[in-house]
């Protein structure tokens, strides 16, 4: 887990912004997530559960993150809960592709990450090319700094997203 503690970390986030609890397997899933959905919906956050429909549903979240492995699914889960936004993980072309029922494909890592599980980085140049034959919009995630995040908004993708950028000097530590 990046966040231990994901509740302290909404102040940071501006109005309109998606939080992505992957919560694991964790005993307090339930709890935890339906602790951020209500929070999530004061602050004027997007809540996205990873990889977990019936908790995201439970716990009145507004849609769900899939892991790449899961991305072929982004399309007949949006059939089938058409209010929710469905987000689906991509590390290369193959997934953004597979991507294209989803609301978004999160395209990682753009550049080197701290992630325990990014791998190398696609680069900039990947990135826009796997971003301009993408039928989904483009997140960029990984090593995504807020000078990266606007260069990255003026060559097309449609936001990006981050973990340590507000992790790093909020006082959470990295597990």
């Amino acid at each position: 887990m990046r966040t231990p503690d994901p509740l302290a970390l909404l102040d940071r986030l501006p109005r309109g912004s998606a939080v992505v609890y992957r919560h694991f397997g964790a005993a307090d899933r339930a709890t935890t997530a339906a602790r951020l959905a209500a929070a999530c919906r004061r602050r004027g956050l997007v809540l996205l559960i990873g990889a977990d429909p019936a908790l995201a549903l439970r716990a009145g979240a507004d849609g769900v993150h899939l892991p790449e492995r899961m991305g072929r699914d982004a399309g007949r889960l949006k059939r089938r809960r058409p209010g929710w936004i469905v987000t689906a993980a991509a590390h290369g072309g193959g997934a953004v592709h597979r991507a294209r029922g989803a609301d978004a494909a999160i395209l990682s890592p753009v550049f080197a990450s701290r992630s325990p599980s990014a791998g190398p980085p696609l680069g900039v140049h990947r990135a826009v090319r796997l971003m301009r034959r993408a039928r989904t919009p483009v997140v960029a995630l990984g090593g995504v700094s807020l000078r990266r995040a606007r260069a990255l908004k003026r060559l097309g993708f449609a936001g990006s997203a981050g973990v340590d950028v507000f992790v790093r000097g909020a006082g959470a530590r990295r597990a």
